[in-house]
């Protein structure tokens, strides 16, 4: 039987709180309903354990991973599982970079890091890397904050034998997904694109954050998209009341033979850290199977699931 895979996460918002659900839900009713990949390198989606969590909110600290991750202002649904507890305490997590060596201690047992916590946070997100590559276990980054695309500290991983995934995730069927495939089916299809826009709404914490750091999320999106040079990317819009789900609004202009015009509105509502989860249990998998055949830096199978993989601009 192959051995589960140990997770720490950092962050303990919703994207959390959908993977630690689904991961119980997946377990106990057998359902492969959105699922991408039931099984990568032989690791299925239910062998997953997270061993560690850390966060910032004092209300969180201490608390049991299963309770923490339904406190406010976390506002995912609860899906239809039992949760019993994780006996997981979640850890204080760093402030600063003088605290690599005591997250990197807190790694002891885990194989992959996934940082889940809000973008725009650059600093932070390359300390918990560094502690990652103290501690030696492989790390995903799943926000806009460039870590992997650093190629010296691509080189370190590599040089250690550690995945690094990053940075950004696509989500499973998100804005940036949807919008770059009609992009790809006027090309393929022979219209010439005039313009296009996206915008984007929710209710997360993270949307709120993003509102207030908007700059590294903005580069992201149009990294993802094929023909970024046409397209706008309004600022986000936080709006409580919409809870964990996300309200997209795409408009493509484009003409086609003859030069007549074809107009293009979609409106796409989806629960965003579902979205999360659906990728980063791929991701996991991923970074384990690379970990434990002692395969380094990035993985080429991890870029279709990155709005920004290493090459991309920063």
């Amino acid at each position: 039987m192959i051995e589960r895979v140990k997770v720490a996460v950092v962050g303990v918002g919703n994207n959390t709180s959908a993977l630690v659900q689904g991961l119980a839900l997946y377990r106990q009713s057998g359902s492969r309903v959105g699922i991408r990949r039931p099984v990568i390198d032989g690791l299925g989606v239910g062998d997953i354990d997270v061993v560690a969590a850390f966060a910032t909110s004092a209300e969180k600290v201490g608390r049991d991973l299963t309770e923490a991750i339904f406190l406010p202002p976390n506002n995912f649904p609860r899906l239809p599982c039992d949760l019993p507890g994780a006996d997981v305490p979640v850890t204080k997590g760093l402030v600063d970079a003088s605290e690599v060596p005591r997250v990197a201690a807190a790694l002891a047992g885990a194989e992959v890091l996934l940082y889940s916590a809000p973008s725009g946070r650059p600093e932070t997100a390359q300390a918990y890397a560094e502690a990652a590559l103290t501690a030696g276990v492989a790390f995903i980054n799943t926000t806009a904050d460039p870590v992997a695309r650093d190629p010296r500290r691509m080189e370190k991983f590599e040089a250690a034998g550690l995945p690094l995934i990053g940075d950004d995730l696509a989500s499973q069927f998100g804005t940036s997904v949807v919008h770059n495939a009609l992009l790809r089916l006027l090309k393929e299809r022979g219209l010439t694109l005039v313009s296009s826009y996206q915008v984007n709404l929710g209710g997360t914490e993270d949307f709120r954050n993003l509102v207030e750091n908007p700059d590294t999320k903005k580069r992201s999106k149009l990294n993802a998209l094929s023909d970024a040079d046409s397209v706008e990317v309004a600022p986000l819009g936080y709006l409580p009341h919409l809870g964990s789900q996300k309200v997209a609004h795409l408009n493509v202009e484009a003409q086609g033979w003859g030069e007549t015009s074809v107009s293009l509105d979609v409106k796409l509502k989806v629960h965003d850290p579902s979205g999360a989860a659906g990728v980063n249990i791929d991701l996991v998998r991923i970074a384990a199977s690379a970990l434990r055949n002692g395969r380094g830096g990035h993985r080429a199978e991890a870029t279709s699931l990155l709005k920004s993989p290493p090459g991309t601009a920063v």
